[in-house]
């Protein structure tokens, strides 16, 4: 086995840079409105083939706005579960319609594919494009599944500090008060993409930041695949996962 994914245990899917927002803060700056999603056919064989020669202890689907193409999350959770990986996540904004028998439907496509937990962004960011009703009611109807859900806010500083996106952060989450919604930590916002271009004067020019997500190129615990196909040093629409994964070198 190579050594440098000798100890991989997650897998995550970016399942379109499409998105219903277009939020100051997000590290991967302007999403446009590209229908590119990534293939659930071959989503479903590279789960097999990973939990075929590792022990994957979670999968995370994430975006863009991933339930922009919910049959495509829901069969890569389904794979998930198949394959016995216990912990199987999604990051939503919750805006992928305001029709609400479309949004009960995805939840229960949702339900179905054995999801286990959502984390959904609410916050002063995504709240400034993406309107809060249809939100609500996508995680009320959640509430009413197996599934759980958590309010997962961007903060900007820290959780503590009390500028402007923060206190507007804080007001939006009270909006969930009656449905007994529990809060992550969330995440604190890296200056990167947009958050770099409109939120600039909040970051210290004479720190230097590292981003929670870079992983060890020595020793890759999580491995994420882009809708186009592109994982490491390879592409899954050309070559097996277990050849891209055999041949990666840091």
């Amino acid at each position: 086995m190579n050594e440098c994914v000798k100890n991989l245990n997650r897998i995550e899917f970016v399942v379109t840079m499409a998105c219903t927002g277009k939020c100051k803060h997000c590290s991967q700056g302007n999403h446009d409105a590209s229908s590119e999603h990534f293939d659930a056919d071959i989503a479903e064989k590279i789960i097999s083939d990973i939990c075929s020669m590792y022990t994957i202890e979670s999968l995370m689907t994430f975006g863009g706005e991933p339930l922009l193409w919910p049959e495509v999350v829901s069969r890569i959770h389904k794979a998930a579960a198949e394959q016995g990986i216990p912990k199987r996540q999604l990051i939503t904004n919750g805006f992928f319609s305001k029709d609400r028998k479309r949004i009960k439907e995805v939840v229960d496509m949702l339900a179905d594919s054995e999801l286990g937990e959502i984390a959904l962004s609410v916050d002063a960011f995504h709240q400034e494009t993406i309107p809060l009703e249809p939100v609500k009611y996508f995680a009320e109807c959640v509430t009413k599944t197996d599934m759980s859900i958590k309010l997962h806010p961007a903060w900007l500083v820290d959780e503590t500090d009390n500028n402007p996106y923060n206190v507007r952060t804080r007001e939006i989450m009270k909006e969930f008060d009656y449905l007994k919604i529990s809060v992550s930590s969330g995440n604190v916002i890296f200056p990167s993409g947009n958050a770099v271009k409109y939120l600039g004067e909040y970051f210290d020019e004479n720190k230097e930041y590292t981003s929670p997500y870079d992983e060890d190129p020595k020793d890759i615990r999580a491995i994420g695949f882009l809708p186009d196909g592109d994982v490491l040093d390879g592409n899954v629409y050309r070559d097996s996962i277990i050849d891209i994964l055999n041949g990666y070198r840091a």
